[in-house]
């Protein structure tokens, strides 16, 4: 499963419902671009690599952009960016998702929800 940023700042926040479907999964993965959100969001060097290491030990895998992945979220952009309010990163780990056939983990379905080849777990936190 792929997770969105939303979930993981929720584990970090230290929701025991995002600490359990994480738990259950074996399959952790992240987009790089959620990786690169969560840097974005430290407050300093240590928390940056509390985060890396984190994700390090939990054995999430990170998923790269790639030319497929680059094409597909333009698409997205295109179709969905002004009618729908899809923003940059929803439509790099969106077509993150679908590019490695993943489900979607997310809290904010409304960003992803008008592009119909995502598979989405929701995330109620």
């Amino acid at each position: 499963m792929l997770y969105d940023t939303d979930v993981l700042i929720w584990l970090f926040r230290g929701s025991a419902k995002a600490a359990r479907v994480i738990e259950q999964d074996k399959d952790r993965r992240v987009s790089v671009v959620t990786y690169m959100e969560l840097i974005q969001g430290a407050r300093d060097v240590r928390e940056a690599k509390t985060v890396k290491a984190f994700l390090a030990d939990l054995g999430f895998q990170m998923e790269p952009l790639t030319e497929n992945i680059g094409h597909r979220a333009s698409i997205y952009m295109e179709e969905y960016g002004l009618r729908a309010g899809l923003r940059m990163a929803d439509a790099l780990i969106g077509a993150t998702a679908v590019e490695n056939r993943a489900i979607l983990c997310t809290a904010n379905q409304k960003h992803y929800r008008p592009v119909v080849e995502i598979d989405i777990k929701a995330f109620r936190p």
